[in-house]
C-alpha cells in the first residue's frame, strides 16, 4: 500500500523539557541552523515531560519544585522556537480532590496559550482539564496499555470525529472532545495486522520507537501506578522490583528490545502506512542515553561525529554536567 501524504513531514517528541532543557534547546538549533546534517523532513514535533513536584505528573516521578518565573522561560523558549510543550498528566492514582491543586493548575495557566498539549490518562483529571483549559490538545497515554485493536479504534474516534487522516499540518487532528494524538502501546510496534488496520488513522497516532522495556512486561501497568503513588506522596520509597531491571540503562539496551524500531524502519512506517510521530524515551533515563538516542534518529550517519562534538561543546558552554 502507498500513502499519499500531506507534506513529507515526520515528527519527534523529545523528553525531558525541564530536566533536558539545554540539550533540547541545543539540538532544536542545530536542526534549524544545519538542516544538511540532519535527515530530511524531520521536525520537532514537541517536548513532552513535567516540572518537578507536579502532582498530576505520571510515568515517571520527578520530584522538586520549579518557580513560575523558570516555569514562564521554559514554556516560552520552546515555544518561540515553534515547539509545543507537552505535559505528562498521567498519574493513575489521582482522585477528585487532587485536580484543585495549585501548582499544577498555575503549571496550566501559565501554559495556556493555544500551543501546548496534555498527555492524559484518567477521566478524572481530562474531565477538569478539558472544562478549565480547553484550548490545550488532548493526547491519550500510552500508560492506559490499549492492546486491543478495537480498543485503540474507540479512543480514535471519541468525539465523533469522521477524518482519521492526518491535519493539515501532518501531526494530527483532534475534533470536539477526542484526541490530537493517541499514543500506541508498544507492545503493537511490530504487529503490522495492527499497523495496516490502523493506517486510515495513521496521522493521529504516536509510535514510541525506542522502549527499554519488554513488550508484554506483565508489572507495566502496577509500575506506573507505583510511580504515580510515589509522585503523590513525595516518597520514592523501595525501588520497584522490575523484572527488566539492569545495571545502567544504555541505548544499546534499547536496540536490542523486541519492540525496537530502527532509523530505517521509521520512513518504512512512514511511507507504507503514513505513520508521522515518533516518540523517544528519556525521562528518568541517563542524559547520555538520550543524546545517543537524538544521534541515532535525527541525524544522517555521515555528520554524527560533527554534530555530537558541536552539541557537547554548546553543552559545555551552558554549563551542563553530564
Amino acid at each position: 500500500m502507498t500513502v499519499n501524504h500531506a507534506n513529507n513531514k515526520i515528527y519527534w517528541h523529545l523528553p525531558g523539557f525541564c530536566v533536558y532543557f539545554y540539550l533540547n534547546q541545543v539540538i532544536i538549533h542545530l536542526m534549524k541552523e544545519f538542516p544538511d546534517r540532519f535527515y530530511d523532513g524531520y521536525e520537532i514535533g514537541s517536548v513532552y515531560g513535567t516540572f518537578p513536584g507536579a502532582i498530576w505528573n505520571g510515568g515517571r516521578a520527578v520530584f522538586g519544585i520549579t518557580s513560575s518565573s523558570d516555569m514562564k522561560k521554559i514554556i516560552e523558549t520552546y515555544n518561540k522556537l515553534g515547539v509545543p510543550v507537552r505535559f505528562t498528566w498521567t498519574n493513575s492514582a489521582l482522585e477528585e480532590k487532587h485536580v484543585s491543586d495549585t501548582y499544577c493548575n498555575l503549571i496550566m495557566e501559565i501554559a495556556d496559550n493555544g500551543m501546548n498539549q496534555v498527555l492524559v490518562n484518567t477521566p478524572v483529571l481530562e474531565d477538569y482539564l478539558r472544562k478549565t483549559y480547553p484550548d490545550f490538545k488532548y493526547i491519550s497515554s500510552t500508560t492506559k496499555r490499549l492492546t486491543k485493536l478495537e480498543d485503540i479504534r474507540r479512543e480514535l474516534d471519541m468525539g465523533g470525529s469522521s477524518v482519521h487522516g492526518k491535519g493539515e499540518d501532518g501531526k494530527g487532528q483532534e475534533s470536539s472532545n477526542g484526541y490530537y494524538l493517541v499514543v500506541l502501546d508498544y507492545d503493537l510496534n511490530h504487529d503490522e495486522s495492527v499497523l495496516t488496520e490502523l493506517s486510515p488513522y495513521a496521522g493521529r497516532i504516536e509510535i514510541l520507537v525506542d522502549e527499554i522495556c519488554f513488550p508484554g512486561c506483565p508489572k507495566r501497568k502496577q509500575h506506573y501506578l507505583e510511580e504515580s503513588l510515589a509522585q503523590l506522596h513525595f516518597d520514592k520509597g523501595t525501588p520497584f522490583d522490575c523484572p527488566n531491571k539492569t545495571k545502567k540503562p544504555a541505548f544499546k539496551e534499547c536496540m536490542a528490545r523486541p519492540a525496537f524500531i530502527d532509523a530505517l524502519e521509521v520512513r518504512e512506517y512512514f511511507d507504507k502506512w503514513g505513520y508521522a510521530n515518533f516518540k523517544l524515551v528519556g525521562r528518568g533515563l541517563p542524559m547520555e542515553m538520550v543524546v545517543d538516542s537524538y544521534m541515532y534518529y535525527l541525524v544522517k550517519d555521515e555528520y554524527e561525529r560533527e554534530i555530537r562534538d558541536k552539541l557537547n561543546r554548546q553543552l559545555t558552554k551552558l554549563g551542563v554536567r553530564r
